[in-house]
């Protein structure tokens, strides 16, 4: 699924690398906790979490994510957004609460696993 259709189903704004849209993700993760993202996340996803700080952006960048969807009109601050610019890592942001967000984009059919299949 292309970013900028998961911009649309979240109706989330791309706070950067707005040039970076179109790149394809095969799979989403949800958390809070970067330990549970370096366990379970494949390459080439895009990470929903609450965690607004340098760390999330370096462990997105630890699993090579396409991007970062910050939940529950969390805004990051000029660091956060420095350090995906210099890493190429979009960031969205979205006023939707994790959960819903991360049924939003299921629904829709990204996976965890990067599979079609339910």
């Amino acid at each position: 699924m292309k970013i900028s259709k998961i911009c649309q189903i979240l109706e989330a704004n791309i706070v950067c690398c707005k040039e970076l849209a179109d790149a394809e993700v095969y799979s989403a993760c949800g958390s809070d906790m970067m330990s549970d993202v370096l366990a379970f996340v494949k390459d080439h996803g895009i990470l929903l979490t609450g965690l607004v700080n340098p760390q999330t952006v370096r462990t997105a960048m630890m699993m090579d994510m396409k991007g970062i969807i910050f939940v529950r009109g969390k805004k990051p601050d000029s660091s956060v957004v420095s350090l995906a610019e210099e890493n190429g890592i979009v960031i969205l942001t979205t006023e939707y609460r994790m959960y819903t967000a991360c049924g939003l984009l299921y629904t829709a059919g990204l996976y965890t696993d990067g599979s079609d299949k339910v």
